[in-house]
C-alpha cells in the first residue's frame, strides 16, 4: 500500500469525509483490520478563504505547495488535494513535489465519460463555476460543461460558504439545489458534477434521477486504487 498524502482543511467537513471514505474503500478491498496508510495536513480555511475572496491566489498556492512538500517529506507517495476550488492552483502543487498528484477534475471526467455522458452540469463554488480552470480541464477530455445561470450560481455559492462548510444541512437548501439541477437538465445536461466537496453533505444520487458525480467519493476511490496499484 502506497502512503496517501492529503492536503485538507478546505473545509474540515469535507476532509473528514475524505478520510472516512478512503478508509472505507481500503477496508472493502483488503478486508480484516486494514485501514489506509495516509498522512494529512489540515490548513486553516479562514486564511485560504480570505485569499480566495481577495484574489490572492499566488499566496494560497504557496501555502498549499509548501504543505504538499511537507507531506512528501513525511513519506507520502501520492498527493491528493481535498478541495475542488483550490485545484485552480494545482500546477503549483505539482511543481512542489516529485510524487504523483491525483487531479480531481481528471478523475471526475473519467467517471463522466465511463457513464456515457458528454454534456454535464457543474455545481461548485463561484470560482469553480465561473472561471476556466475547472471547465477547461473537463473540456480537454471532450466534455461539454453547463453551468448555472447567474442567479442560481449565487444561490449555490452562498449555500456552500454560509451553510455547508459549517456542517449546516437544510432541507430548503436541498430543494434549491435540486431546482438548479433541474434547470441544468433542461439546458441539456445529462448528468451533474457535485464539484465542491461539501455538496455531498447535501445532495446524493437518491435525491435526483439525473446521474450525479460526487467528486469527493470519486477522488477518494481513485486515491485508494492508486495506492493499491
Amino acid at each position: 500500500m502506497k502512503r496517501i498524502g492529503l492536503v485538507g482543511g478546505m473545509s474540515w467537513q469535507s476532509s473528514a469525509l475524505y478520510y472516512e471514505l478512503i478508509n472505507e474503500f481500503v477496508g472493502e478491498r483488503l478486508g480484516g483490520f486494514h485501514s489506509a496508510d495516509c498522512v494529512m495536513v489540515s490548513v486553516d480555511f479562514a486564511e485560504i478563504e480570505r485569499m480566495q475572496h481577495s484574489g490572492d491566489w499566488d499566496a494560497a498556492a504557496a501555502i498549499l505547495a509548501r504543505e504538499a512538500a511537507r507531506l512528501e517529506g513525511a513519506g507520502a507517495e501520492l498527493i491528493v488535494l481535498c478541495t475542488n476550488t483550490m485545484h485552480k492552483v494545482a500546477s503549483a502543487i505539482e511543481a512542489a513535489v516529485t510524487v504523483p498528484f491525483l487531479h480531481l477534475a481528471d478523475v471526475t471526467a473519467t467517471a463522466v465519460i465511463e457513464a456515457g455522458i458528454d454534456v454535464v452540469g457543474l455545481l461548485g463554488t463561484r470560482f469553480t463555476m465561473q472561471e476556466d480552470f475547472y471547465r477547461e480541464r473537463m473540456q480537454s477530455h471532450g466534455l461539454t460543461v453547463v453551468v448555472p445561470n447567474p442567479e442560481d450560481m449565487a444561490t449555490v455559492n452562498r449555500i456552500i460558504y454560509e451553510e455547508l462548510v459549517g456542517g449546516i444541512v437544510l432541507e430548503s437548501s436541498r430543494a434549491s439545489y435540486l431546482a438548479v439541477i433541474a434547470d441544468l437538465h433542461s439546458r441539456g445536461a445529462r448528468g451533474v458534477i457535485l464539484g465542491c466537496t461539501e455538496i455531498e453533505l447535501l445532495i446524493s444520487q437518491s435525491d435526483t434521477a439525473l446521474p450525479v458525480f460526487p467528486t469527493t467519493r470519486l477522488h477518494a476511490l481513485a486515491a485508494v486504487e492508486a495506492s493499491l496499484a
